[in-house]
C-alpha cells in the first residue's frame, strides 16, 4: 500500500484509498504508527536482539528454553 502512494504520488493518497475502500484515518494512523512505534513495539524489538545476541553467545545451537533461562536468570522482564 504505502509503495503503492510513494511510487505514483501523482495519483494523490485519497484517490488511492477511496479505491483500496480504506478511511483515511486508518492509513494516516499505520503511517505516523510506521514513524513512531509504541512502547510495546519498542521493547518487543529490544528483547528480540537481545535474545538473538543471547542465542549466539550460546553457541547458536540451545533453544528457547535456555534462552529463556538467561532471560530469566538476567531479570529481564518478559511475557507470560
Amino acid at each position: 500500500m504505502t509503495a503503492l502512494v510513494d511510487e505514483h504520488p501523482h495519483l494523490g493518497v485519497e484517490c488511492v484509498l477511496r479505491e483500496l475502500s480504506i478511511a483515511a484515518p486508518t492509513y494516516y494512523r499505520w503511517r505516523r504508527a510506521e514513524r513512531e512505534p509504541c512502547e510495546r513495539v519498542r521493547r518487543d524489538v529490544e528483547l528480540a536482539e537481545q535474545m538473538k545476541e543471547i542465542h549466539a553467545d550460546l553457541g547458536g545451537i540451545y533453544g528457547s528454553p535456555r534462552v529463556h533461562a538467561v532471560l530469566k536468570r538476567e531479570g529481564v522482564p518478559r511475557g507470560p
